[in-house]
């Protein structure tokens, strides 16, 4: 039997309390918030190698370094410390492991576009403070470039390994999505149920733009993959019960109650009790909620394994008491300033999210998975309609653009919002991509050798 001293801790009784559970994210639009979550690859600089848990230089180390210096408190996994949060943030702010050893900063629920690319600058310093003299540097690219999935450590997280068992059974690249792949994400809130579904129609139709704006993984295993966005790709064969493009998104009726139905019907990973996870990988929520789990026979679930349920949904836009924006891969400092800045100046602003809206209302179905199944390969030169997605691009970044500067927020010289947008600009304008450029300077100065990217690439 669950406890019940707090909220999240209250067992559910109906369906009904699951949809309450999302709708107490609706918030007013002064409060209003901007989450940017990013990882990189760790690696040593002597060799190029990927960075194990264990050992004086090892992932452990790097954590212990920075929660020293940082003061931001450790959490553990049985022994194993797997993540740092800031004491000082309760609603956000963390350091956390993803399964290959891959750093991500969950940044803090922050009012503009301005202060969270100044939490990236923080928190890219502190790493390199604590990771320099241990030899290590970090990678800003979608997908790793070099190692083999062999070759890459796994983080001592219990739920990893739940999935590591899982992802195999259910696509053949699930396992390349944990280790070797790196995103950038932003999370968004919304006011009301009817503005969470313009926001996620507009984003989900817009999430392939945002896929080939920032495509930026053309190598595996030290040769082009034949993909400018291979974690983009990977993503088409990973378990399709949990990701894609939510079609039903744009159905009459959708709201709260029709995606907590597309979330029960999503195979669940695990049940956390304590310090322990337990494995109910391909099991039925429907059931757990009717008391029907047979790991845990009679007992119904709490909203805490309710919003952990959430979490192990994938799709290209995931609605939990806010949208986060999923489609882009990791990147340099600017690109990771800029992919928050792009969604909350489409989404933030009323004009400009009317008029994004404007633009994809007559999208058909076909034409989104069109769109999301191409862009891995070709980004901007994906055919679409009478063109290509770089028109679209090129609409959808002066609407950011628009919406950026109608919000009005600057620095202490002046400058908004929208100067973040200026790689996205620039990337319309040359009609090439950051991976296209990478693949440039592989076969011409490079000589065929992909091994400088992990200078070109790196923070």
């Amino acid at each position: 039997m669950a406890a019940s001293g707090t909220p999240e801790d209250t067992m559910i009784e109906s369906r009904d309390e699951l949809a309450a559970y999302i709708q107490e994210g609706e918030k007013p639009k002064a409060d209003w918030r901007i989450g940017t979550e990013h990882e990189k690859f760790p690696f040593y600089r002597d060799g190029l190698r990927p960075v194990p848990y264990e050992g004086p230089a090892g992932i452990r180390a790097l954590l212990e370094g920075m929660a020293e210096i940082s003061g931001w408190r450790p959490y553990y996994d049985l022994e194993n410390i797997i993540a740092l949060a800031d004491p000082t943030c309760p609603l956000g702010g963390s350091i956390t492991l993803e399964p290959g050893g891959q750093f991500e900063l969950s940044g803090a629920p922050l009012k503009t576009v301005l202060q969270t690319c100044e939490e990236v600058a923080k928190h890219l310093h502190l790493v390199r403070e604590v990771a320099g003299p241990l030899g290590i540097s970090f990678l800003g690219l979608g997908f790793s470039p070099l190692w083999t999935l062999a070759e890459v450590p796994r983080m001592p997280k219990s739920r990893y390994g739940i999935m590591n068992r899982y992802m195999p059974k259910v696509g053949s690249l699930g396992l390349d999505m944990m280790y070797r792949s790196c995103t950038v994400q932003v999370n968004l809130d919304f006011a009301s149920e009817a503005d969470m579904v313009k926001k996620m129609r507009v984003s989900l139709a817009l999430q392939p733009v945002a896929a080939a704006l920032f495509a930026n993984s053309p190598f595996t295993e030290g040769k082009p993959n034949g993909y400018l966005s291979m974690r983009s790709a990977i993503w088409l064969d990973t378990d399709v019960a949990r990701t894609g493009m939510l079609p039903f998104a744009f159905e009459d009726g959708m709201g709260y109650e029709r995606y907590v139905d597309y979330a029960l019907d999503v195979p669940m990973y695990f049940v956390r009790r304590e310090d322990r996870y337990i494995d109910t990988s391909g099991a039925s929520f429907r059931d757990f909620l009717a008391g029907r789990l047979p790991q845990l026979p009679g007992e119904k679930p709490t909203l805490t394994d309710w919003a952990d349920h959430l979490t192990t949904l994938f799709p290209e836009v995931r609605l939990k008491r806010f949208l986060e924006m999923r489609g882009a891969d990791s990147g340099n400092h600017l690109s990771l300033c800029a992919l928050p800045a792009f969604w909350t100046g489409l989404l933030y602003d009323q004009s400009s999210l009317d008029a994004a809206y404007d633009l994809i209302k007559d999208w058909t179905a076909e034409e989104r998975q069109e769109l999301r199944n191409e862009v891995p390969r070709l980004a901007l030169k994906t055919p679409f309609r009478n063109g290509t997605l770089r028109d679209i691009a090129r609409e959808a970044v002066k609407l950011a653009d628009a919406g950026l500067k109608a919000r009005g927020q600057s620095d202490f010289m002046g400058g908004d919002e929208s100067m973040f947008l200026m790689p996205l600009f620039e990337t319309v304008e040359r009609g090439h991509t950051s991976a296209e450029l990478l693949l440039e300077r592989y076969h011409g100065e490079w000589g065929g050798d992909v091994r400088p990217v992990f200078i070109e690439s790196a923070y």
